[in-house]
């Protein structure tokens, strides 16, 4: 069997593509670290060149078999980030003819690259692909953009990037779209409240099962990354420690949450507690051809079976995955039923409950260890971390078939079927 691709589009309904034989071989990613945390002094590259490097070691893919690298990174947190796939590549081990591509869907992004990169093996273009979503938060920088041309006296015009990704400037923040869902599914502040509450109790279980483990690669508190004929780059943790864990979960409870202030509406109910965390982070993932996978002996984590992407009104972007899920399950002759593992990105507690109500979830199937109320949302790191993490849990629940999804911000949404095997 060759690697296939069939692609689909609907004006109502979106586009996307059906794949064949087109395997997800093996992924890794960094801890997630907090807000101004241990990874806060690391530059996006270098998250995603740590991240790559473990990918390919856990996949048992030497670099030099890699023949594209696909970046996501969203904030430009660094001063060489124009470069960064291109060095992602190369510190990773990529030959010097592989060449480099940035893609952008915002927070559907790390989804992205795995769609991407199962095109371009589809095509014919490639037999390894390695693919990363990398995001430092922390570093997200202010600027003025019209500084070069000149201000009024007394009126320098700085804005934060941090603050401004989280405003859609043509409809409303991106809370507020949490909060209107809530309206609209008619979901309460403790409904919510228990949403995030199960988030976070899910996330400290599957710590302490030692689930994460599998995921996770240590960064050390410093180093230097080195590749043949470059300049060797070096970063440091701050604190001065190694992180291996993610930085972000914390302990609650109902009564911790429901003191919470709103954030974005008087009438909420999204606050700090039901939001997804700010952090920063890299996940990476080895595609490869089924052609490959046979002759090098590997045994890869599952299949990409197809993805969509759609467009929905902005002031609702939060109940994105719904149809893109709806969109995408009949073009592989399935049906909601069919699916053992659902990692819905938890944007706000509210617009994934909206998503769970629309389709009648079971939330039993819903993100078993946690989600990005927990675990945080890197924003271009969230989709690759979906993919690997609902991989890794269909193994472990023996399941065969997963949804990945994530809302976008401007009003789209992106789902992909994932096949273990």
């Amino acid at each position: 069997m060759k690697a296939t691709v069939r692609g689909f589009q609907s004006k109502k309904d979106g586009v996307g593509a059906v794949f064949e034989d087109v395997y997800l071989v093996e992924g890794k990613r960094t801890p997630f670290g907090k807000l101004s945390g241990a990874l806060s002094t690391v530059s996006p590259t270098d998250l995603g060149i740590l991240a790559s490097r473990a990918a390919l070691k856990a996949a048992g893919v030497d670099g030099g078999e890699v023949d594209q690298t696909i970046v996501a990174n969203i904030g430009q947190a660094s001063a060489d980030t124009f470069f960064l796939p291109r060095h992602l590549g190369l510190y990773a081990g990529a030959p010097q003819a592989s060449p480099a591509l940035l893609v952008q869907r915002i927070c559907g992004s790390g989804i992205e690259v795995v769609a991407q990169a199962a095109e371009q093996i589809a095509l014919g273009k490639a037999q390894v692909v390695l693919g990363c979503g990398t995001e430092a938060m922390s570093r997200f920088p202010l600027a003025s953009f019209g500084m070069r041309n000149g201000f009024a006296l007394g009126k320098p015009d700085f804005v934060d990037l941090l603050w401004e990704a989280l405003d859609d400037t043509a409809a409303v923040p991106m809370g507020a779209t949490a909060d209107n869902l809530a309206r609209e599914y008619k979901l309460s502040r403790d409904e919510v409240d228990r949403f995030a509450e199960r988030s976070q109790a899910r996330c400290f279980a599957a710590q302490e099962a030692g689930y994460f483990a599998g995921e996770v690669c240590t960064v050390d508190k410093s180093g230097i990354l080195e590749a043949p004929g470059l300049k060797p780059r070096k970063y440091r943790l701050k604190g001065g420690e190694p992180l291996s864990a993610d930085e972000h979960p914390r302990r609650t409870t109902l009564d911790k949450l429901a003191a919470l202030p709103f954030v974005f509406s008087k009438d909420g109910p999204t606050t700090a507690g039901s939001a997804s965390g700010i952090v920063d982070g890299a996940c990476a993932v080895v595609i490869a051809s089924g052609d490959y996978v046979r002759a090098h002996g590997l045994k890869p984590l599952g299949k990409v079976r197809g993805v969509t992407s759609v467009g929905v009104e902005p002031s609702l972007m939060g109940i994105g995955p719904a149809p893109a899920i709806r969109a995408l399950l009949p073009q592989l002759g399935l049906t909601l039923g069919n699916i053992d593992v659902f990692e819905i990105n938890e944007a706000f507690g509210a617009q994934c409950l909206a998503v769970a109500k629309a389709l009648e979830l079971n939330q039993d199937k819903l993100n078993p260890h946690g989600g990005a109320i927990a675990i945080g949302h890197p924003l271009a790191a969230s989709g690759t971390r979906l993919a690997l993490t609902c991989l890794r849990g269909l193994k472990q629940r023996k399941g065969q078939l997963g949804v990945v999804s994530a809302c976008i911000g401007g009003g789209q949404g992106i789902a992909m079927v994932l096949e273990a095997v």
